[in-house]
């Protein structure tokens, strides 16, 4: 059965009485199917314009479920959003960035999904819409494991929140494959350094994805920065001991010994990109 609701009211009452499969972007659900026919309910909301594109309000950047990656790369956005720029322009190719989703990136919760470093490190927030109401939840504790998140069956996740705390900070995000383009990441860092009036550290985020079940912020090494001239050589900062509660695993792409050394070499070349761009 296929239903195609005009607004997120009618979403959520569906799934709510019928079950199914959430349909946006399209870009992860049908290559997932393989050989299979479409079964069961499938719930089209690629319709629901309220959940579409970037919002600028008093305290936070509001992103709409359903904004493509495209709209994320076009869009005017503060600099401290200029990582998550550079990872949308990673997400397949330009064909898949047309209709790809800011939501079906985080709700399919691959452990190499390039959107979830970026967005970790801007300390974003999400919003999840059922027939009951609206939840917020950090994307921090959202995906819990490989493909697996604390959405439930009748929610929709509706809107991304990013707090107006650093807009003014550098960003990058920086991602390493077997090729340079259309490449599933072997490693992949987003940092996001803001510096005060003396040119020191004033707040510092890093994030590293393919190197866990979980994209994790590297909290030890953020304390570590702290205080210290933003200048090149700030990469230096970062040691093999900051990453030890990663854990990559050895698979067709990479060793986990290479995944670990590589990732280290990406945030130190990271940060020292964010100290170059201040």
């Amino acid at each position: 059965m296929y239903f195609r609701p005009d607004t997120l009211d009618e979403a959520v009452h569906v799934l709510a009485s019928s079950g199914g499969h959430i349909l946006a972007g399209g870009t992860d659900f049908f290559p997932s199917l393989g050989e299979r026919p479409v079964s069961g309910t499938l719930v089209d909301i690629s319709g629901l314009r309220e959940l579409k594109g970037v919002v600028k309000e008093p305290e936070h950047i509001r992103i709409g479920g359903l904004t493509t990656w495209t709209e994320i790369v076009r869009t005017p956005l503060p600099r401290c959003f200029d990582g998550l720029k550079a990872a949308a322009r990673e997400i397949g190719g330009i064909q898949i960035q047309n209709r790809a989703t800011v939501a079906g990136n985080l709700c399919n919760a691959s452990p190499a999904a390039d959107s979830v470093p970026p967005l970790l490190a801007l300390d974003a927030e999400l919003e999840l819409a059922s027939q009951t109401g609206t939840r917020r939840i950090r994307l921090a504790d959202f995906i819990v494991g490989n493909r697996k998140t604390l959405r439930q069956p009748g929610e929709i996740l509706s809107q991304v929140f990013v707090p107006r705390t650093v807009e003014n900070a550098v960003s990058t995000f920086l991602k390493l494959g077997a090729r340079r383009y259309l490449v599933i990441s072997i490693a992949m860092v987003a940092a996001v350094i803001q510096k005060d009036s003396s040119g020191r550290v004033a707040d510092a985020r890093v994030a590293v994805g393919s190197c866990s079940a979980v994209a994790r912020r590297l909290t030890e090494l953020e304390h570590a920065l702290m205080g210290g001239l933003v200048a090149q050589g700030l990469g230096s900062r970062a040691t093999a001991d900051h990453l030890k509660d990663l854990s990559p695993i050895g698979d067709v792409r990479a060793t986990a010994a290479y995944r670990r050394d590589a990732a280290l070499r990406l945030v130190q070349r990271a940060l020292d990109a964010c100290a170059g761009s201040s």
